[in-house]
């Protein structure tokens, strides 16, 4: 039976810029659907100039359970929420909102969660491993810091602001003192898991976030992102004889925490 929406239903959202390449309204849907609640996810197509107007208006809105935050919102998210959870605390970056009754809006992050929960499901475990992670924004951070929890063995920041990647380095250093962490401009070669957490592939003629010779034989490369077509870094993994894997897994590994935040009372 199709979905009706009426004057009960409440409101998922999802934000970000641009909106098109988004999954997560569809997985939610089809979830509210399975379990005959009275929900409707839909995109919130915001640009960054106008979030925090955005942001207000979202508050004031009785009816909204909260939102998804997605690219390139999740570190301004952070600042912009009434209250942080811990991880988003430790990771300076928000990628779930829920709305309280009074109007207050509550942040936290589940992409690093995903994204282990994802690989360990593909057959990856993290712990010990050498990690080659590219990007220094909101997703990065939350996937550094969640493979620090999972005892990675070492994490190299690769990012085209260097001073990001050292930031981010430097943050992880001081919460994990035990990991060996550190932040170039181009990598290290000889990484066991190589993840690209910034936007390149989104776009047709996207190229790779680092030099296709760091990719070994034998490697993982992770993505934090649902492309609409193989990226640049698919088929660079492929010719090298590496393992390549999309944003799905880390998507189906964070759906349920992020719904548990959004709507507690259906999917705690």
């Amino acid at each position: 039976m199709p979905m009706q929406i009426s004057g009960t239903t409440r409101l998922v959202g999802l934000l970000a810029d641009p909106i098109a390449q988004v999954r997560t309204p569809q997985a939610f849907n089809a979830l509210f659907a399975e379990r005959g609640l009275d929900a409707v996810t839909v995109g919130l197509h915001a640009a960054a100039e106008g979030l925090a107007e955005a942001w207000r208006g979202l508050a004031r809105l009785g009816n909204l359970a909260g939102f998804v935050v997605s690219i390139p919102h999740k570190l301004d998210a952070a600042r912009l929420c009434d209250e942080l959870g811990p991880r988003a605390r430790l990771a300076g970056t928000v990628n779930a909102v829920r709305r309280e009754p009074d109007g207050r809006l509550v942040g936290e992050t589940f992409d690093g969660e995903g994204f282990v929960t994802g690989l360990r499901a593909e057959g990856f475990d993290p712990a010990g491993a050498r990690v080659l992670l590219a990007g220094a924004g909101g997703a990065a951070a939350s996937i550094a810091f969640a493979l620090a929890a999972a005892r990675a063995g070492s994490i190299d920041i690769v990012n085209r602001s260097p001073a990001r990647a050292k930031d981010l380095a430097g943050r992880i250093a001081a919460a994990c003192p035990r990991l060996a962490v550190s932040a170039s401009a181009t990598g290290r070669p000889g990484a066991d898991l190589v993840v690209n957490a910034t936007s390149l592939g989104l776009s047709p003629g996207d190229g790779l976030p680092f030099d296709a010779a760091l990719i070994g034989p034998g490697s993982w490369v992770a993505e934090a992102l649902i492309a609409p077509m193989p990226t640049a870094l698919a088929h660079a993994a492929a010719a090298r004889s590496a393992r390549h894997i999309d944003g799905r897994p880390m998507l189906n590994g964070q759906l349920m925490p992020l719904l548990g935040h959004i709507l507690p009372d259906h999917f705690a």
